[in-house]
């Protein structure tokens, strides 16, 4: 196989599958999203169910065709938060295998946090490290600490608190009633002192970078934006007290008026509700005031260690 061509990195997660396709000189051909929430259901039945298999494999035969029309020369694909949760993930990895042509890996939160890292801090200036990324999914939420991905004494801690899961598990009624509020709030803040006990390294970085649906969502409702520009958002700041205020004003609509709101993508009206409660939560608990949002993340790590040519895992 000529290896002088495009390269394609493809993450199924949680709420999302996405598809990064990069010339051979790394410059980006397309980014793409479609929100499939893969892991519906799985924290009350421990397995992906059909429909939601169904919905990301048509998806993915999508991202083939894609994939094709660029001249694609190799891909790799990673299942996450939910997969690596259901009985039945590996089944669904190899199905999407099989769909795409891609090389795959059902990837542990550490490998997870471990690539996100590599992403997000690339078109960093290293000076400003050592960082903290916050990667919010929405089975897990990676949270990693390191001078970059190469860095040998990287700390890294999943925790199962994504906002899909927080959503299902722990918010009830449209608005959530502020009772399942305020058990929510304690789940996550309890989760975070506990990776934080184990690993008080991720406390130490001055620099916290947001990835991920959630944290470039509330960038683009904090911007206004009507129509989505990635350049506006990248490196865009987040602020606790916005993160805080939009959390409560999503928190007293229903789903239907959040959608309404400019910058809401179909499909995250019901859950952008946790992811928001999520950070606010993990910025108090670090004790930061910005948020430093990156839209490069775990599909730019792969796409970067398919051109140098290192292995997945």
């Amino acid at each position: 196989m000529d290896s002088l061509g495009p390269v394609a990195a493809i993450d199924c997660g949680t709420n999302s599958t996405r598809l990064l396709v990069a010339a051979a000189d790394g410059r980006p051909l397309t980014r793409l999203m479609r929100i499939t929430r893969l892991g519906e259901g799985v924290d009350s039945t421990g397995r992906l169910s059909e429909a939601a298999m169904e919905r990301c494999l048509r998806v993915l035969a999508d991202y083939r065709r894609t994939m094709d029309e660029l001249g694609v020369v190799r891909a790799r694909l990673v299942a996450t938060s939910a997969a690596r949760d259901a009985s039945n993930g590996q089944e669904f990895v190899t199905a999407a295998a099989e769909v795409t042509g891609a090389e795959p890996a059902l990837l542990s939160g550490r490998d997870e946090g471990r690539l996100s890292l590599a992403g997000a801090v690339a078109d960093l200036d290293p000076a400003d490290g050592p960082f903290l990324v916050v990667d919010i999914g929405g089975g897990s939420t990676e949270l990693v600490a390191g001078a970059g991905a190469g860095d040998p004494s990287l700390a890294v801690a999943s925790l199962q608190i994504g906002c899909v899961r927080v959503f299902e598990r722990l918010l009830e009624g449209d608005p959530p009633t502020p009772p399942s509020l305020r058990r929510a709030r304690e789940a996550v803040a309890a989760a975070v002192r506990e990776a934080l006990a184990a690993e008080p390294r991720l406390a130490a970085p001055p620099l916290l970078v947001g990835l991920a649906g959630t944290v470039t969502t509330l960038a683009a409702l904090e911007m206004g934006l009507a129509v989505y520009d990635r350049d506006r958002i990248h490196h865009s700041v987040l602020t606790a007290e916005a993160v805080e205020r939009w959390e409560r004003t999503l928190a007293g609509e229903d789903r239907a008026a959040r959608l309404a709101r400019p910058g809401m993508a179909e499909g995250r009206e019901d859950v952008i509700v946790a992811g928001a409660l999520i950070l606010a939560t993990l910025m108090s608990a670090l004790g930061k005031d910005r948020c430093l949002v990156s839209e490069a993340d775990i599909l730019d790590g792969m796409v970067a260690g398919l051109l140098a040519g290192v292995p997945l895992d």
